[in-house]
């Protein structure tokens, strides 16, 4: 129906056909004992039940990282894509997240840890926090993510005191009904679910009764003589339970107070005042069990600014990880089964790990690094997300203008190589793949190199993608206001450069820095304008093809050793080596090296063949730059290079036949004209000094 108007009747069908079909029937305990049998998996705790979601939605394993994409965050399929992550390091940082779920789903130790995020501002983790207790609520709805929890009925029929508003009670802490077995009963059963489960783990409960239902359970089977089936059967409902943040329903986020008014009962429960006159104090059933431990129980615990809180509230926190219990004021402990996730800042970071008073807090917690993106074509797609999320203006974003300002944001994260012969754009350019064999640069050795070079990690300081978001943002407005249809690198660069020093998390020490990689930023951007420039002066897609095949024939005939059949006499003679080197020059690689750049070349031409694509030397990076670079060569003698010295005084027709092949690479006109009047006059200037 997209694009129609929808009736209330289609739109109230839509919603019935999203609920579960089970999600308002009321089951008896033996037909939940029987779905058990069918499915092991409905009894998971959380931590196995979490795991599994990761999965459920789609895996890609990155060979070249050794890094599991989950496609929950690399693709978004319930959001359209909405909240795609991108970059190497996030994905690794997911990858341990969830490295650390499984092994707590095995029961390896990780379930009784608190994973804590740990990242600069505006990393990403709070909004990665934020996807995975909606997948949760999503998963839940699913048949393969279903769990279940049970109500009390018909208790005024058995105890006296039980107030007629409570004659039906939910399970406070929605428990999975297995725990209303006996602990010997339960795991038998749970045995026998075990040999019928096929997964990396198994079924474990050994949870008690919450002091409500034990309360409940007590004097239930006081009455019946200790019958349990009759107890079950007249007075216990199984019901499917679905994750609900808005609901406070196995997913609850904690966010910190003022810390002169934190109380342990926000995280644990308190009286319900409202009951003490009904049943008396220290009675089970007049508490009220709406702490946050309380209201995560079978799902996720978020934790925001966690290490924010005082050091006396976070002791709370070491029974509800280690023992995975929590402890309300004149009450017993209760048992709790959740995936405890913290997020914090660098601060309070380095705040609380200097501390000896935190050492047992430190103790149980699983630092996971979350560091900004350093890969500056990932960095881009950020940005770009956030305009295809957002209502833009009809504007046009230049080439090069979200690269650029991703960029500079990563020259900001970067430690600076130990290795001087390596600059800093270098690394990003490594960093992001481009790396050419003929510089030597081992990109593993420069993440190694940063790595120990940081506090921490490389990437976990420099400035956000929120501060470039914003100004980029800013730029777009900026030109929507002056009339402009059009967003370069440029006007970019100029919101930077006015705005850095009223940024509130950018250090005043880093300014001068910051500066300079700017300026670094626009020499990138000069250089690739340029080569825009020239590919609009003197590209011709045919003759590139006809080079590029002409070139490959002779690099197999070099290769194998054999004769090329020669275009004008169809003679069979040597392979042209001035023709070879002749492009190979232009990518600067050496006489030494040419061989392994030619056998690189013919690699992805046979491995291309093998998938069924034919050649095209416009998928090669480093071929088609060389091409490129060649025909430059070959066609510049025939170029008006005075004329461009003046933009303003260039003759219409060359004019419009340099803006039209500018607007084939992806300029509007008005982009066009600016970058051939801040590249043109470069590139003449060049050439007429030649």
């Amino acid at each position: 129906m997209t694009g129609e108007t929808q009736t209330l009747a289609e739109l109230s069908e839509q919603y019935k056909q999203s609920v579960p079909e089970d999600l308002r029937a009321a089951k008896t305990f033996e037909w939940y004992l029987q779905e058990l049998r069918e499915d092991p998996r409905i009894a998971r705790n959380a931590h196995q039940r979490v795991a599994d979601m990761f999965d459920h939605y789609g895996t890609e394993y990155d060979e070249d990282a050794g890094v599991v994409e989950y496609q929950m965050a690399s693709e978004d399929p319930i959001h359209d894509g909405e909240n795609v992550f991108y970059g190497r390091e996030i994905h690794e940082s997911i990858h341990e997240f969830v490295n650390k779920v499984k092994s707590g789903a095995r029961g390896l130790g990780p379930e009784k840890r608190i994973k804590l995020l740990l990242g600069p501002v505006g990393s990403g983790k709070s909004h990665f926090d934020y996807l995975v207790r909606r997948y949760f609520e999503d998963y839940t709805r699913r048949d393969d993510g279903r769990m279940y929890t049970f109500k009390w009925t018909n208790l005024t029929d058995v105890i006296p005191d039980q107030d007629p508003a409570d004659d039906t009670v939910r399970s406070p802490m929605n428990q999975d009904p297995i725990v209303l077995l006996p602990q010997e009963q339960r795991d038998g059963v749970i045995q026998e679910l075990n040999e019928r489960l096929d997964a990396p783990y198994t079924i474990r409960n050994e949870q008690s009764l919450d002091p409500a239902s034990s309360f409940y359970m007590n004097e239930l089977l006081a009455h019946y003589d200790d019958d349990l089936h009759t107890v079950l059967e007249k007075h216990v409902e199984v019901v499917r339970l679905v994750a609900d943040e808005n609901q406070r329903q196995c997913v609850e986020t904690f966010e910190p107070k003022d810390k002169k008014n934190q109380d342990e009962t926000e995280l644990t429960g308190d009286v319900n005042y409202s009951k003490l006159a009904v049943y008396g104090e220290n009675d089970p059933r007049a508490f009220d069990y709406a702490g946050a431990f309380c209201n995560a129980n079978r799902g996720l615990f978020s934790g925001e600014e966690l290490l924010k809180l005082q050091r006396e509230f976070l002791y709370d926190f070491l029974h509800a990880s280690q023992e995975q219990t929590i402890k309300p004021k004149s009450n017993p402990r209760i048992d709790i089964d959740q995936v405890i996730v913290g997020r914090t800042n660098m601060p309070e970071y380095r705040d609380k790990k200097g501390d000896e008073k935190m050492e047992a807090f430190n103790d149980r917690t699983k630092r996971i690094d979350y560091p900004y993106v350093l890969e500056y074509e990932d960095e881009s797609r950020i940005y770009r997300k956030m305009l295809r999320n957002a209502d833009v203006p009809d504007i046009h974003v230049e080439p090069h203008a979200m690269e650029m300002a991703g960029l500079f944001g990563v020259l900001t994260r970067l430690e600076e190589p130990s290795d001087d012969s390596v600059t800093l754009v270098q690394k990003a350019k490594a960093y992001n793949g481009e790396i050419d064999e003929t510089d030597e640069i081992d990109e593993m050795k420069l993440r190694e190199d940063g790595d120990e070079l940081a506090e921490i990690a490389e990437g976990m300081e420099g400035v956000s993608a929120r501060f470039i978001g914003d100004e980029i943002a800013e730029a777009i407005m900026d030109a929507t206001h002056r009339g402009r249809g059009y967003l370069s690198p440029l006007s970019v660069f100029n919101h930077f450069e006015q705005n850095l020093e009223n940024h509130g998390s950018i250090a005043e020490e880093k300014l001068d820095t910051y500066q300079r990689y700017l300026e670094q930023v626009r020499g990138e951007y000069r250089d690739r304008a340029i080569e825009d420039v020239r590919h609009a002066l003197a590209y011709d897609i045919d003759e590139i093809q006809r080079q590029g095949e002409k070139y490959m024939d002779h690099v197999m005939a070099y290769i194998d050793d054999t004769t090329v059949e020669d275009e004008l006499t169809g003679r069979e003679q040597e392979p042209d080596e001035t023709f070879l080197r002749s492009v190979e020059e232009k990518l600067e690689v050496p006489g030494d090296r040419k061989d392994d750049f030619r056998q690189e070349v013919a690699n992805w031409v046979s491995r291309r063949a093998r998938e069924g694509s034919s050649f095209n030397p416009q998928d090669n990076d480093r071929l088609r730059r060389a091409l490129e670079r060649k025909l430059w060569e070959d066609k510049k003698h025939n170029i008006n290079f005075s004329a461009l010295v003046s933009a303003n005084e260039l003759d219409d027709d060359e004019r419009s036949a340099w803006v039209d092949a500018l607007v084939e690479q992806g300029y509007s006109k008005e982009g066009a004209r600016e970058v051939l009047e801040f590249a043109g006059a470069e590139v003449a200037k060049s050439e007429l000094e030649e």
